[in-house]
């Protein structure tokens, strides 16, 4: 659940939700304040039609029957009665000017300070579907209304009888409004996240297979500029790194002619320790000139990228160099494939385990599976690197001192070449120095799912 708030189409399905909740949950609030708010002046207008009426009717009703009358004449809301004293009278509110405005000459209304017990009981209106709540803001008041011939009377208006909250349960309307909301957020935030999540995954496959296929041009207008645009990148990139590699091989092609001709002409030279160190020069030359070439392809992806068995891979790779004289041992099993290139992998972990055996005599090889992921630890037995080193030995032709001698020569490539391979398969390569000697190189490979 993190993760899928966390991603692109779960922020957008949340803020469409949250949006669409807060904007029907603001537009449900105002319509009810509104249908109150109108409920309320209309039961105004109704009781003061109603009040009229009961008054003219009573004042026709002979005296002595009025009492009789009104028990039966009263409704909830508005009840008359024969009055016996006379309260103390207060300024006249709305209700009593517009009643008095209605009954006319000869009817005198007037407002009464002690209001009905009725009145201090909260009466609150349901809002929400019954989640929230208003006051109820209408008249609750006593009047003392004087009739044309001198008889007293009292006016109680009192408040609504309102809708008990188990009479309407509109719970599980609510709830399907939220669950429709729900999907329909779910279903617009996929439709609008999906062709990022289409261009996000070719620009991962773009970093394992440059020749992949280009993007279909479908979807909205800026849909398919993105995705033409990124074909075109696709295409750039991919004729850069060609031109790259054939520069590189005509360099290399047309360099190996001068050196093999100044080769055969050292061989000529009287002085034997001269020749010796002109020989080693011309030699390490022609090292740097093969690892530049090697470096320049390590980058092209044109190799199909199949499924390897990662253990069979590295039992291969370090018996080849066990038949090379090298002290390499193998230990462990991830059991399991991986996605990619054959002859890159073997010069990955070639060029690795090479760089142990060079510069600490051997090189010890564990392989395991940790979440899902091959890990490979190459260590070796020497004297390791100085942490301030460790990030600058990835850097193209880049060597540490201590490295640096006619034993164990190298051009500073190899690490280079074996970071972008890993890279190019998804993987990373990290370097540390061993807490009981020597230096470690971390390789993470993913595993291959088919179905993925």
């Amino acid at each position: 659940m993190k993760d899928f708030f966390g991603s692109m189409t779960g922020r957008v399905f949340l803020t469409l939700l949250l949006g669409v909740w807060i904007s029907a949950a603001l537009i449900q609030l105002a319509a009810d304040y509104q249908r109150w708010r109108d409920w309320e002046r209309q039961l105004e207008q109704h009781r003061l039609e109603r009040a009229e009426q009961m008054v003219m009717a009573t004042e026709i009703v002979p005296a002595e029957a009025r009492s009789i009358y009104l028990e039966v004449a009263n409704r909830p809301g508005l009840e008359l009665e024969v009055a016996d004293t006379q309260p103390a009278a207060a300024p006249a509110t709305p209700f009593a000017q517009q009643l008095a405005a209605r009954l006319g000459k000869g009817y005198r209304v007037e407002s009464v300070e002690a209001r009905p017990a009725a009145c201090d009981s909260a009466q609150r209106l349901p809002m929400m579907y019954g989640l929230l709540s208003m006051s109820y803001g209408g008249a609750c008041e006593s009047l003392n209304v004087h009739l044309r011939d001198g008889a007293e009377l009292r006016l109680s208006v009192l408040p609504p009888r309102l809708v008990r909250d188990g009479d309407t349960d509109l719970r599980i309307l609510v709830a399907l409004f939220m669950v429709s909301i729900a999907v329909l957020a779910y279903l617009v935030a996929r439709m609008s996240t999906r062709p990022f999540k289409q261009l996000a995954q070719a620009a991962q496959d773009l970093g394992q297979d440059i020749n992949r296929p280009p993007l279909d041009l479908t979807g909205a207008s800026e849909i398919r500029q993105a995705s033409a645009a990124f074909n075109a990148m696709q295409a750039r990139i991919r004729q850069y790194i060609f031109q790259r590699t054939q520069m590189l091989a005509a360099i290399t092609h047309d360099l190996q002619t001068p050196l093999t001709r100044m080769r055969l002409r050292l061989e000529k030279v009287s002085d034997n320790e001269l020749q010796e160190r002109l020989i080693g020069d011309l030699s390490a030359m022609q090292e740097m000139v093969r690892e530049g070439l090697v470096l320049a392809r390590s980058m092209d992806t044109t190799e199909a990228m199949q499924m390897l068995d990662l253990d069979s891979l590295l039992e291969a790779v370090c018996a080849d160099a066990s038949d090379a004289g090298q002290d390499v041992t193998l230990q462990g099993k991830a059991t399991m494939a991986v996605l990619g290139r054959p002859l890159d992998l073997r010069r990955c972990l070639g060029n690795l385990i090479d760089n142990a055996v060079k510069y600490g005599r051997d090189a010890r090889v564990c392989v395991d599976r940790v979440n899902g992921t091959a890990r490979v630890r190459i260590r070796d037995s020497g004297p390791g690197i100085p942490r301030s080193e460790l990030g600058r030995v990835f850097d193209p032709f880049y060597r540490v001192e201590t490295s640096r001698s006619r034993e164990s020569g190298g051009t500073g490539l190899g690490l280079t070449i074996a970071r972008n391979i890993t890279e190019q398969h998804g993987g990373s390569i990290t370097l540390t120095n061993h807490p009981e000697g020597g230096l470690e190189v971390t390789l993470m490979l993913p595993a291959y799912y088919p179905n993925k």
